[in-house]
């Protein structure tokens, strides 16, 4: 059983982690000094002096979504911001709602309950559920600010083994969500002049997927910690949905200035992982993030991350190189790619090294 006390001498990794009573159990001990532990380095801090006000990713009406005009602007978003926001793609608002709800009845629980659902660590493919607060560097220990449940969405994940305060609403909402990614993805490919999302073509485009839930706690020193280092997604596309407490940073165009991600009620934003810029040799673009955390509010994120399938082989499309355009990546197994972004995460971008020739 889980213990919801602590006590200065405590170790913090043991009661947040292992205890599972996440940086909420922390956050409601009434604490008032950020332990060394949740303190970042200053190098992943976010820098308030490198956030441009004066730019913003894009925002896509999806209302008439064949409309060329709407394909092209899915691409070049993805060419130049790789990160952009939709509006009336199709998921009912309530479906959003529900969900956002859900992640505080789950994150609200006794660690008690929320313990039955722990577990460290997880392989891509496995279909375990898991809860567990974020850890940065693995050899160096130091806890985002983030508790996070995930929830595999693949047809061997067992979702009876998901907690009932989020089962329903995570079903209900990747019922929606998936036919929006396929979609999303075939837009993107059609910018590459690859055809449509093929039986062939979806285990490499769509093989796995998951949904987390983040609950980021209030903070009461937000400025020496980080939500979510700045890191790219592995996936080929994620698609986030955020509350209105805001925090969400992306890279812009300008080098090192960082970009607000503003929620929009009932919109989702939309990002190309590394599997997406390789694949189009580096037409789309795979874009730094990270999540500063509020000193007031709790913020909840759930971002569905749309993978290859673990023994797909991910490389540029054929398409792209048959008029002599010279791949900057070469062939690698994703589950290869996988394990080595995760050794390295976060690092940026520098996990593309690993499939550049």
């Amino acid at each position: 059983m889980s213990s919801s006390k602590f006590e200065p001498n405590d170790d913090i990794l043991d009661f947040v982690i292992k205890k599972a009573n996440g940086l909420k159990g922390l956050v409601d001990t009434n604490l008032e000094i950020i332990p060394n532990q949740c303190i970042q380095p200053k190098e992943q801090r976010l820098d308030k002096s490198q956030i441009d006000n004066q730019e913003s990713i894009p925002t896509i009406n999806l209302s008439n979504f064949d409309d060329l005009n709407v394909e092209k602007s899915i691409q070049e978003a993805a060419s130049k911001w790789g990160f952009f926001q939709i509006i009336n793609h199709g998921i009912p608002i309530e479906v959003l709602e529900n969900l956002k709800d859900a992640a505080h009845k789950f994150f609200e629980l006794p660690a008690e309950e929320k313990v039955k659902y722990h577990k460290e660590k997880v392989s891509l493919g496995e279909s375990v559920l898991m809860f567990w607060s974020a850890i940065g560097e693995k050899d160096e220990k130091v806890l985002e600010w983030r508790d996070t449940i995930r929830h595999g969405c693949n047809p061997q994940n067992d979702s009876n083994l998901w907690p009932p305060q989020t089962r329903n609403q995570v079903l209900e909402y990747q019922k929606w969500a998936k036919p929006l990614a396929k979609k999303l993805l075939d837009v993107l490919l059609k910018g590459l002049n690859v055809n449509e999302i093929d039986e062939s073509l979806e285990p490499l485009l769509m093989g796995t997927m998951a949904i987390n839930i983040n609950y980021y706690p209030p903070c009461p020193n937000p400025s020496i910690t980080i939500g979510c280092r700045r890191h790219c997604d592995v996936s080929c596309i994620t698609l986030l949905l955020q509350d209105d407490t805001g925090g969400l940073y992306v890279r812009g165009t300008k080098g090192d200035n960082w970009i607000h991600v503003n929620p929009i009620k009932g919109a989702l934003a939309v990002n190309i992982g590394d599997s997406l810029q390789i694949m189009s040799n580096d037409r789309y673009k795979s874009i730094e993030h990270c999540v500063a955390v509020d000193s007031s509010r709790a913020r909840i994120s759930v971002p569905l991350f749309v993978n290859p399938s673990l023994d797909s082989v991910i490389g540029p499309f054929p398409q792209l190189l048959k008029d002599g355009e010279k791949p900057v990546y070469k062939h690698v197994l994703f589950s290869d790619y996988w394990d080595y972004f995760f050794s390295k995460r976060p690092s940026g971008k520098a996990s593309l090294d690993f499939a550049k020739i």
